[in-house]
């Protein structure tokens, strides 16, 4: 190891770890920093707190004058709880969050000083949108763009500052954030699965699309992380070769804890718990210094939210304890990368989740139709469900042998599989007595017993049934929630629409029972997904030919994923559901091209950094070295010096073409990238850095790597695998 790693490594080791020592109970202290139903209660007048609550239920609009009677109780207790400003909280469609913090403070006119926090400061705020992207939604010098609060997120005080979810919108109306398609889309799949849900308890009046997220991440040493460039600057080891150990032992997996990162952990979950995460569960991942966290599961509005806050409030305990969370869903080759597993589900007022079997048949025949609509969507908007979970990032993850595929298909299990058929083969129309019975007792009956032993999940399954929620594994570690989570809850709301109406018309015109209706339809869809459903080995090339006659969608990469977005069939999907507009629509396309395109352009050019200011130099400097050994035994042992140096003399040459390799493969994609900039149309301009420049990151890498087991350990200006990955 180099001095100045060396060094780096003894600074970090020799700081004194902070050990979380507070008193309480977690569930005393859960929620302590969030302006709940608690604090409401005590805060707010009868008034406030009840069009709060029933803006919350029913998106009723908050006027003005009790906006300010909430502002000024969400104040009151913001000051007991020491915060000195607030802010809007967003999510602009840069990925991440944003904030402007403004303080609790105003000078009247007679030079006095006081707080002051009004309805106006709470419900809306005016940042300047000219700096965020649009898609063309805006010009940039139209810097008008407003913030306007979110009632079904609370309230919550981060770092002494009040913060308020909010929705970020421009002058004209249009979202401008990820934040507010998903309040429209689950708005959409509340009002969609209550009107099936009636069918089967007429007491449901509002369903909730509930998540819970599972995040996978990497935890390294902050001192080696910012000795590498390509790690400061994209998130990942564009170079490195693996360590002779990774992960073939399978001995990381939940293993112990490294007591550096247990530290971490420990003060992050009471973090978390004051912020009201409701932070469960954790556990060393597959990969070296990998790790997992994961939630209860909560409304998803509100679990997006969580997530988002989550990774900041780490980024910022990791700090503390001088290590840095990789969020990158590939930071290092030859190992696992990180996923944000998104487990999802549908759950009543009434206390049920429409996704778990019940006690009765006519339950059984509640979460078979929720169940086969869930199937029926995917397989109808699998493309555009996969164009959700598009990155750069993700594209060196998805199968990769510890992702799922970019085929997207679902794994529901044998058992399931075989209630389907049976479902499938009943026949058509009006039902007799005896085929009643025998689908309610011996076939939807037994549901719950077959599910007892068949929870198991495919782990190559883009989407797979587990017992009582489907599980969508393709989600990238840093992706924001709010894009998959957005065309989920759309496709199934469009298609408890389609099934209602169906299931309405068979009731008024066949004169059918509503469950002989029901029966009949989920007949017809059961067929008509069949494709979709698989449980099989989806890294398997059979798969590949298999799912290409099914004519199931195989998008590898960003750029092909994303031309599903402007389809005729999405943007009337997103349109019908009151989501997204055309212009919404395509602003997000271009968006995420232009997204793509940077993170690319970004590595290519760290890459020209990486090689000539760091890896062609230390190569040149260990040549020089060989030479003057070679040398010197010429000069002791004259023309028999060649026996001497053999070896020195075949690294040499391995050197000098490993250099003339990298240098000839960096220049030509320097100028493939230079080409691909030429381009005007976005869409090409993707494609080109995604088939003529980004090919050619692996191949320098390959020559990087080849050099970086050839130079001498201490002259090798990078910090190595072993290094990063093995820190205690």
């Amino acid at each position: 190891m180099s001095i100045v790693r060396f060094n780096a490594v003894r600074e970090s080791l020799s700081r004194e770890n902070f050990v979380i020592n507070e008193k309480g109970s977690r569930s005393k202290k859960f929620g302590n920093h969030v302006f709940n139903e608690e604090r409401m209660l005590q805060f707010l007048t009868k008034d406030a707190l009840a069009t709060v609550k029933d803006a919350i239920f029913s998106g009723a609009k908050i006027d003005r004058k009790i906006a300010d009677q909430v502002a000024e109780g969400i104040k009151s207790w913001a000051i007991t709880m020491g915060a000195t400003h607030y802010t809007h909280w967003f999510q602009p469609l840069t990925g991440t969050t944003a904030e402007k913090h403004d303080a609790f403070f105003d000078v009247l006119s007679d030079g006095r000083a006081l707080e002051k926090f009004g309805g106006g400061q709470l419900v809306q705020q005016e940042p300047d949108a000219s700096s965020f992207p649009s898609g063309g939604i805006r010009n940039t010098f139209e810097a008008r763009g407003y913030t306007a609060w979110d009632p079904t997120s609370a309230a919550f005080i981060y770092d002494k500052t009040l913060c308020i979810p909010t929705i970020f919108v421009s002058y004209t109306g249009e979202a401008l954030d990820n934040k507010a398609p998903l309040l429209r889309a689950l708005s959409a799949v509340d009002e969609a699965a209550t009107a099936v849900a009636k069918y089967f308890d007429k007491n449901v009046t509002k369903v909730n699309a509930t998540l819970g997220w599972e995040q996978e991440y990497f935890v390294i040493d902050k001192s080696l992380a910012y000795s590498r460039p390509d790690i400061v600057l994209t998130g990942r080891t564009l170079v490195g070769h693996h360590a002779a150990k990774g992960q073939q032992l399978d001995d990381h997996y939940f293993g112990v804890i490294p007591s550096r990162v247990l530290n971490f952990m420990k003060e992050l979950e009471v973090e978390c718990i004051k912020l009201g995460i409701p932070v469960k569960t954790r556990h060393n991942e597959v990969a070296p210094n990998q790790f997992e966290l994961a939630p209860v599961f909560e409304e998803a509005n509100l679990a997006v939210d969580h997530n988002l806050l989550l990774m900041d409030v780490m980024d910022k305990i990791a700090d503390k304890h001088n290590l840095k969370v990789l969020f990158h869903e590939k930071p290092f080759a030859h190992i696992n990368g990180s996923g944000k597993h998104n487990n999802w589900s549908l759950a009543t007022d009434t206390g049920t989740n429409l996704l778990s079997p019940g006690s009765t048949p006519m339950k059984n025949l509640q979460f078979l139709t929720f169940f086969i609509n869930t199937i029926k969507a995917v397989d109808t908007y699998e493309e555009l469900l996969r164009s959700s979970i598009a990155s750069a990032s993700n594209d060196h993850r998805l199968g990769a042998n510890e992702a799922p595929p970019a085929i997207f298909s679902i794994f529901i299990g044998t058992q399931l599989s075989s209630v389907l058929d049976e479902l499938e083969g009943v026949s058509k129309g009006k039902l007799s007595p005896e085929e009643k019975t025998e689908l309610k007792l011996n076939v939807v009956g037994k549901i719950p017993e077959i599910l007892l032993d068949n929870t198991d999940r495919n782990r190559t399954s883009p989407f797979a049934f587990t017992g009582n929620k489907f599980e969508m594994r393709g989600v990238g570690s840093k992706t924001n929630c709010s894009k998959p989570m957005t065309v989920l809850n759309t496709i199934v709301a469009k298609q408890l629409i389609d099934f209602k109406k169906e299931v309405d018309e068979l009731i008024d015109d066949k004169n059918l029972k509503k469950d002989e209706a029901v029966f009949n339809i989920l007949r017809e869809y059961i067929k008509t997904s069949k494709r979709i459903r698989f449980d099989g080995d989806g890294y398997s090339k059979e798969w590949e030919k298999e799912a290409k006659k099914r004519k199931l969608s195989n998008n590898k990469t960003t750029p092909e994923a994303l031309k599903v977005l402007t389809s005729k069939q999405s943007l009337d999907l997103f349109k019908s559901m009151n989501v997204m507009s055309e212009v919404e629509v395509s602003a997000r396309q271009e968006i995420e091209l232009e997204s793509y395109i940077m993170h690319v352009q970004i590595e290519g050019r760290v890459f020209n950094e990486l090689v000539y200011s760091h890896i062609v130099p230390a190569a040149l400097a260990y040549q020089n070295k060989l030479l003057k050994t070679v040398l010197g035994l010429k000069e002791i042992y004259g023309n028999n010096y060649k026996s001497m140096a053999a070896a020195q003399l075949t690294i040499l040459e391995q050197i000098a073409e490993h250099i003339n390799e990298i240098k000839t493969k960096t220049d030509t994609m320097t100028q493939a990238r230079r080409d691909a900039n030429n381009l005007k149309d976005l869409s090409k301009k993707a494609f080109a850095y995604c088939d003529s420049v980004k090919p050619f990151f692996d191949e320098i890498r390959y020559h990087s790597d080849k050099l970086e087991q050839l130079i001498e350990n201490e002259l090798w200006p990078l910090t190595k695998y072993r290094e990063l990955l093995f820190t205690k």
